[in-house]
């Protein structure tokens, strides 16, 4: 008997000022004891509103408007409070998308952990050892337990990660509900937290939904993986069977969105166009708008998920003889990004140089002053037409050097020259005027844009403050702007909101009112980690054409090998605020034989397993 069971589950939004928003529909789907299901797709498809509806966690306007949900034989779907209380952690747990910040930052970890005790004394006993149980729970999760006495802000994102885990598994659980619990990490803490995972899971045998966009992650932890598009699963198989063969188009094209960074031909696709709607009706296949393979009866035609070989799939060329075998879709070259131009040469003039950079951090304990060496003689030269990503684990001083770019801090040692002139001794009106020269790309594009101000404000102002338009004039000037970063027609955005826009449009328009004052530098701190796999090769696409089309010197700062590997004409590579690689992207990433670049490589998710992940084979 599965451990979990969901039967035609829908969830709808009725918010008072507008109209409802079907974001799950008649969705079902098993989860057996032990299993580690994922749960993939594109941001809105309604991936984190069916987990919150599994465990009950759904708030207003949202509601479960259909269907139930059955955990161990017992139907939750309408159960009160007081029934799902003594389930919650005991039974279900999940570790939420914003883990890192879901702590509470005025207790020690040891105090998080009393908390879940106390709170279901049936499942510990009343004489619960806190200390002892939490850090025996610590060391699962591969974390030393003084952490015990720690709080949160004392911690690392990787750390923090992991103790949310270790909260996860406090009372042993049946089912944990894993929503992107790996965001925003690089790619080596990323690798160990999963890792640890995977073997806790194996371990202690509970079954795992674990939902992300990551499409490598998934298709390389997951027995079996379910396809989310538009609030329908539109296929459900094992992700062995997935990664061999694919029966829905929209799974074809996230997988077209990955690649393996070391291979001699690298080449990426996009999925064209936006999902839909779900406040209004649709006739037909909800793909078909983007589909390359839609034939005429898809427009009329809304497919069933049906039975397949070990699965499901929702496709009328699947389940129509009429259709013949199944036709794997390619997307067209215009939605494809290949590997950058791979320059080496040194032919054009530097418009930035970093000459020998240092920055130290003082921090003082009562009479006790510490020193923190966050970058060490760092140089490279940023050249009109090229990109140099810079790579390395967090913490290694990426976000450092970036800083001392722009010039919000200043080199402890060395030096920062823009154009022949110091940056670094530049004061308030010089700085000014340096950084109308050289703008930053921010990573977040859902907090980088003022909520309550239109994307024609956002454009509107550093266009006023740096090249004195306004009014008309500046309008016009943001409606070019977004021409030139691909939102067409112009007019149509200009007078939304941020909240209005989905997260590639949002960060296209970050890009614009970055290009507004006509900078000769960009500096792109991690500009596509907080987007789906089907939109980074738009923006990836995006950002190279920029370069080629304005001759723009970019720093693409990024512990994304991939994307690196797609745009960057160099590679530096970071460690611990020491660079120890720099060269042709091919060359690093192809074919390093630097120790730490390799561990890097190594720790990139490989969908259908990890056959070329150790060091040593890399």
């Amino acid at each position: 008997m599965a451990l979990l069971e969901v039967e035609d589950l829908t969830v709808t939004y009725s918010p008072r000022d507008s109209a409802p928003v079907r974001a799950v529909h008649r969705v079902g789907f098993q989860v057996a004891e032990g299993e580690f299901v994922g749960l993939l797709g594109e941001s809105g498809c309604g991936k984190s509103t069916l987990g919150n509806a599994l465990l009950r966690l759904l708030e207003k306007p949202a509601e479960i408007t259909g269907g139930r949900v059955v955990f161990d034989g017992r139907d939750i779907t309408h159960a009160g409070e007081d029934e799902l209380r003594p389930l919650r952690w005991a039974d279900l747990s999940t570790v939420f998308q914003s883990s890192m910040n879901s702590l509470n930052p005025v207790i020690t970890v040891r105090e998080q952990f009393a908390d879940t005790y106390a709170a279901h004394p049936e499942a510990t006993g009343p004489d619960v050892d806190v200390h002892e149980r939490a850090g025996r729970l610590l060391e699962l999760v591969s974390l030393d337990r003084d952490v015990l006495r720690r709080y949160p802000h004392e911690l690392s994102g990787g750390m923090k990660q992991r103790v949310a885990l270790a909260l996860a598994l406090a009372l042993r659980p049946r089912f944990v509900l894993l929503d992107e619990p790996t965001t925003g990490l690089d790619v080596v803490v990323q690798r160990d937290i999963l890792d640890r995972l995977r073997d806790l899971q194996r371990e202690l045998g509970f079954a795992v939904l674990f939902i992300s966009h990551d499409l490598g992650t998934v298709m390389e932890m997951a027995d079996r993986v379910m396809v989310m598009y538009a609030g329908e699963i539109v296929e459900n198989r094992p992700a062995a069977d997935l990664v061999a063969t694919q029966l829905h188009p929209y799974s074809t094209g996230l997988l077209g969105s990955y690649a393996d960074p070391r291979d001699e031909d690298v080449r990426v696709a996009f999925i064209p166009g936006r999902p839909p709607d779900l406040s209004r009706e649709h006739e037909g296949c909800l793909f078909r708008p983007r589909c390359p393979v839609a034939v005429d009866a898809c427009r009329t035609t809304h497919p069933e998920l049906l039975p397949v070989a070990r699965g499901e799939a929702r496709c009328l060329r699947v389940q129509d003889e009429a259709f013949g075998a199944p036709v794997v879709p390619e997307f067209s070259a215009a939605s494809a990004v290949s590997a950058g131009r791979d320059r080496s040469d040194d032919d054009a003039e530097p418009v930035l140089v970093v000459e020998h950079a240092g920055k130290t951090y003082r921090t003082r304990q009562g009479l006790r002053t510490t020193a923190v060496r966050a970058v060490d003689d760092v140089s490279f030269a940023l050249r009109p037409g090229r990109v140099s990503a810079l790579v390395g684990q967090s913490g290694s001083g990426k976000t450092t050097l970036a800083r001392l770019v722009t010039g919000v801090e200043r080199p402890t040692t060395g030096s920062v020259v823009f154009k022949g002139g110091r940056v670094d001794t530049l004061r308030r009106r010089g700085l000014r005027r340096y950084r109308r020269h050289v703008q930053l790309v921010f990573q977040d594009p859902f907090a980088a844009l003022n909520p309550t101000r239109t994307v024609a404000y956002a454009l509107g102002r550093p266009l006023r403050n740096h090249l004195g338009l306004d009014g008309e004039q500046a309008r016009r000037r943001a409606a070019e702007l977004l021409e030139t970063v691909g939102m067409s027609p112009a007019e149509q955005y200009l007078d939304k909101l941020p909240g209005q826009l989905s997260g590639g449009q949002r960060q296209r328009v970050v890009i614009a009112r970055a290009l507004a004052p006509e900078p000769e530098v960009l500096v792109a701190d991690e500009p596509i980690s907080m987007l789906d796999v089907s939109i980074r090769a738009e923006i990836i696409e995006l950002l190279g054409r920029l370069v080629r089309e304005r001759g723009i010197a970019m720093l693409y700062i990024t512990h994304d090998l991939l994307s690196a590997r797609l745009l960057a004409d160099e590679v530096l590579v970071l460690n611990e605020g020491v660079m120890v690689e720099r060269g042709p992207t091919r060359t690093v990433i192809g074919e390093t034989k630097d120790p730490y670049t390799r561990t890097l490589l190594a720790a990139i998710p490989r969908p259908g397993g990890r056959s070329r992940s150790d060091p040593a084979g890399v």
